[in-house]
């Protein structure tokens, strides 16, 4: 599968919203949180100097992932990844993964950061993987849901 990834563009504000809702909703819940980072990402993810990027091939959009800024200095958190039904188990979420790794390294970040839940087997799998370790997780998080938290050093 050739797949693109590209940078946000507002046409493409549709699948972020459409794919992370209907991961939550899989897998969890949506909180209020995610309804209005998702409904509204220009306002708190690009606005704020992140970044979203979409995994494509051709006019199929398949994936979707975030970098947004924490308030620690050069890190960022990666966030709302989620990837397209019956495109899941192809690789892409790798593919997200490594991008947003690659952009971090190229733009001078110092980590990347998550939260995530180990009912998520193949995705903690998958960040220790590519390195992320385990943080103590802070009480006051903005996601219910997680019961990790999870560092990528550069």
């Amino acid at each position: 599968m050739q797949i693109e990834i590209i940078n946000y563009h507002p046409k493409y504000a549709k699948f972020f919203y459409d794919y992370n809702i209907e991961w939550l909703q899989t897998f969890f819940y949506v909180e209020p949180y995610d309804e209005e980072v998702l409904s509204k990402p220009e306002k708190y993810i690009i606005n704020k100097g992140g970044h979203i990027f979409f995994a494509k091939q051709g006019e199929t959009v398949y994936g979707t992932v975030a970098l947004m800024p924490t308030n620690e200095k050069g890190i960022f958190e990666l966030t709302k990844m989620a990837v397209l039904k019956n495109a899941r188990g192809k690789k892409i979420g790798q593919r997200l993964l490594q991008h947003c790794i690659d952009f971090a390294k190229t733009q001078g970040l110092e980590a990347l950061m998550l939260y995530s839940n180990t009912k998520l087997e193949n995705a903690i799998y998958l960040y220790r993987k590519y390195g992320f370790k385990e943080l103590e997780l802070e009480k006051d998080n903005p996601y219910e849901r997680a019961n990790i938290k999870m560092l990528l050093l550069f």
